[in-house]
């Protein structure tokens, strides 16, 4: 990709959040943003969510359905979720990681994605004592691994280069990603986790999971029953998805929505009516981007205002000074106000 290639520019991004300190906006968050209905309409259309960005993480479901289309078979919803999580290293995630790997006869020698210390700080504290070493199995993106290592045994590939972009399995997920979202991926680059990263639009990523989100749980198709169970998963085991305290899983616990982030400020949320919300913030900070999906899910409808402030009143999005709350961040996106 050449240097001149980049997601929109500056001048075409919106405002979408504010950080205040003591009355003064201190910070200004601006970026792009997409609501699609459950019927595909465009509801709201904020900067420039045709412009290509890096869809980090956000793309996670639409891989691991991609990899149940080339056989994968995961046990139970548990494992379901934290094949397309970002989650934070406890035991427990890490046990689920550990139980698709055993189930296709895999250890973690077989993981490809980097050696990380736990996000979660009790974990992490607990590593730190006991004098444990960093490993591929605690870091975030090891559920998606070891479900593109299972996929490999599945499908009869090599499990030794399976995060190549020209693997069997890199070129089928690019492939059904396309399908599921309508659109050519425009560029290709390596995630933070080492495996592929697909370029494409937001509206082609509120399209793909719009197709999960509204899919029939009787459809005669078993891709279209796993579309509908993969949300389900998600929401019944929030804390794989992220974990204790993280924002994805509390917008899980607080509200009627599927939460999952992607790095660089992408948020994609999918709301119990099917209406979905793609936010992406354009200096790549995470900390306004699901209070931002999570209001313009509630500008359309589609969540309540009860589950809106409740869920704000839990997110992290308090500032202070000293021992005191001075500011906060908030949505603010004046094109939407009057």
């Amino acid at each position: 990709m050449s240097r001149t290639e980049g997601t929109c520019a500056v001048s075409e991004a919106t405002q979408l959040a504010v950080t205040t300190r003591g009355g003064f906006i201190e910070s200004r968050h601006s970026g792009s943003a997409i609501v699609l209905s459950a019927a595909g309409d465009t509801l709201i259309s904020l900067g420039n969510p045709g412009a290509t960005v890096l869809t980090r993480s956000a793309l996670k479901p639409l891989q691991v359905l991609a990899m149940h289309g080339a056989g994968l078979e995961l046990a139970n919803r548990r494992q379901l979720a934290i094949s397309f999580a970002s989650h934070t290293g406890t035991a427990e995630h890490v046990e689920v990681v550990r139980e698709i790997l055993h189930d296709s006869q895999l250890t973690e020698s077989h993981l490809l994605c980097p050696a990380a210390l736990p996000l979660d700080s009790e974990a992490r504290i607990r590593a730190i004592k006991h004098d444990e070493s960093a490993s591929p199995i605690q870091m975030g993106c090891s559920g998606k691994h070891a479900a593109m290592l299972a996929t490999c045994v599945a499908a009869g590939w090599d499990t030794a280069d399976y995060t190549h972009q020209d693997h069997p399995l890199q070129q089928h997920i690019l492939q059904t990603v396309q399908r599921l979202s309508a659109e050519n991926v425009s560029c290709v680059t390596v995630d933070g986790c080492g495996a592929p990263v697909l370029g494409m639009s937001l509206t082609a990523l509120a399209r793909g999971y719009r197709r999960i989100a509204n899919a029939d749980p009787n459809s005669p198709f078993p891709i279209n029953r796993t579309m509908a169970l993969m949300f389900e998963a998600g929401r019944a085991y929030p804390h794989l998805i992220e974990g204790s305290g993280a924002q994805d899983t509390i917008v899980m616990q607080n509200s009627a929505v599927f939460a999952k982030y992607g790095a660089e400020g992408i948020s994609a949320m999918a709301a119990d009516d099917g209406t979905i919300a793609i936010v992406k913030v354009l200096d790549g900070s995470p900390r306004a981007s699901r209070a931002v999906a999570l209001s313009l899910l509630t500008y359309v409808g589609s969540v309540s205002k009860h589950e809106f402030m409740r869920t704000l009143k839990a997110l992290p999005l308090a500032i202070t000074g000293g021992l005191d709350r001075v500011g906060e961040i908030q949505v603010d996106i004046p094109t939407l106000q009057g």
